[in-house]
């Protein structure tokens, strides 16, 4: 018998797979096409047939592709299988979820406030978390309890799309705070921002390029 990666595999029902997964005996259909260990087509069969094919290296049978004309199933070690779908969904996930950064100083004007909390709310409902990040400069350091203001009045614009994974804190010249997206069953957009405007390079990536322009021209650009 195959070995699980936990005792809890040993007393579960051995045919009855995640995400209604149909293996071994529990398999319905009179013909599958079966794929071996090694990923070899071993031809269309009867499942029984198939079984015991399994059996005989110590594996399991798994129909993985049920909707298929005949289903497909493979022959495999099902507590490795689940280990592997499971570490690539945690793969997926870490790479589908950025943390993109938003820049913005205290004296910003209204349509430019807006055009930036725009641009989160666009950030959030793709998945990213966002990084809020109110930079002070000169005088401004007088004044950093307007920065608070600020993030804090972001954060509240925000509201309906996203939640705050803690306070806003000083770190050095700035006010941070990092917003993570709520689910998306429960976002209430209020920008709307129209998907073909979306662009998914944040304020870093957007200086990183036009620093490269400006070092491919020679120019400098007068700070906004």
């Amino acid at each position: 018998m195959p070995k699980y990666p936990n005792n809890r595999g040993r007393f579960q029902n051995r045919n009855r797979g995640p995400k209604g997964l149909r293996r071994n005996d529990r398999i319905r259909a009179t013909e599958v096409r079966v794929i071996g260990p090694e990923g070899t087509n071993l031809g269309v069969m009867p499942p029984r047939k198939a079984l015991e094919l399994a059996q005989k290296v110590g594996l399991e049978l798994i129909e993985i592709s049920p909707a298929a004309r005949p289903p497909v199933c493979r022959i495999l070690d099902f507590g490795k299988f689940l280990y592997e779908e499971s570490k690539k969904q945690k793969e997926s996930k870490q790479q589908a979820t950025k943390l993109k950064e938003i820049k913005f100083r205290v004296r910003i004007g209204d349509h430019d406030f807006e055009t930036k909390l725009r641009r989160a709310e666009g950030f959030l409902n793709h998945g990213h978390k966002v990084k809020l990040t109110l930079q002070f400069r000169g005088r401004e350091n007088e004044h950093r309890d307007l920065g608070f203001v600020r993030v804090n009045l972001a954060k509240d614009e925000l509201s309906g799309i996203a939640t705050a994974d803690s306070e806003p804190r000083l770190v050095g010249r700035q006010v941070a705070l990092i917003l993570s997206p709520l689910p998306e069953g429960k976002r209430v957009l209020k920008f709307n921002a129209p998907d073909h405007e979306y662009d998914d390079r944040d304020d870093s990536e957007i200086e990183e390029h036009d620093e490269e322009a400006v070092e491919d021209t020679g120019e400098e650009t007068a700070e906004s």
